[in-house]
């Protein structure tokens, strides 16, 4: 499995374009969000608009390797993948270690494009623990888009990631607080993965440990998309 863990991230990293682009769209978005119109926004909102798009930097970085198994499926690579001993589960886990090597980079340009640019302060600690949540916690993301791409063509999975993008981002409060959102609305987007996520970022910037809810949220999600990958992935033997 470690062999394979290697194999898959070399891979990833060979793709240099989206790591660039990746990693660069969402700094340019928070950079724009904050500071479009030459109006100052507060030292609250900076930070707060920082840790919401990082998660959403995370969010596009492990979703997208969604597309790139749906092309292995469609290029035979996973008819060979089964002639190793790796079982269902042990290849989705690879697969998902493997795919959160992007999610880093994403997390730490937008981090410090919000201390260097945007001027955020945080202590030390509150930095390297914002980061390791951050990139833990987008592991909900990968499983979801593995699944996607085990499940589905390759131009598919593509149109359905981008539709899961835009509704978390959107109705997950990523982009703006759900305060602004109906308080029907705001119910809702209180139960999904990327609230979750977020929460456990802000909880960070402001000091204090993320709430039992989110926490409890986010692990539902992860269980749930999760299963939805496993099950992907064997459904994908049979259409192969």
């Amino acid at each position: 499995m470690t062999a394979y863990i290697l194999l898959e991230i070399r891979r990833t990293l060979r793709d240099t374009a989206f790591l660039v682009f990746g990693t660069g769209m969402p700094v340019l978005m928070y950079l724009l969000f904050t500071n479009l119109g030459g109006a100052g926004a507060s030292g609250d909102w900076r930070a707060a608009s920082m840790v919401g798009m990082a998660a959403y930097g995370a969010l596009v970085s492990s979703m997208s390797i969604g597309t790139g198994i749906a092309s292995d499926k469609s290029l035979g690579w996973l008819k060979q993948l089964r002639i190793t001993p790796l079982g269902p589960g042990r290849a989705v886990t690879g697969r998902a270690v493997s795919g959160s090597v992007t999610v880093l980079p994403t997390v730490l340009a937008v981090l410090l494009a919000g201390a260097t640019v945007n001027g955020v302060r945080m202590a030390a600690w509150q930095w390297i623990v914002l980061v390791l949540l951050l990139w833990v916690g987008a592991l909900p993301f990968t499983l979801l888009g593995i699944g996607n791409g085990y499940r589905l063509t390759p131009q598919a999975t593509g149109v359905v990631n981008v539709a899961c993008l835009m509704g978390f981002a959107i109705i997950g409060g990523l982009w703006f607080p759900l305060e602004a959102f109906p308080g029907w609305l705001r119910s809702v987007g209180e139960f999904t993965p990327a609230y979750g996520f977020a929460e456990l970022g802000r909880s960070v910037a402001a000091e204090h440990t993320p709430g039992a809810g989110a926490v409890a949220v986010l692990v539902g999600w992860l269980l749930l998309f999760g299963g939805y990958a496993v099950i992907s992935y064997r459904r994908s033997a049979r259409t192969m």
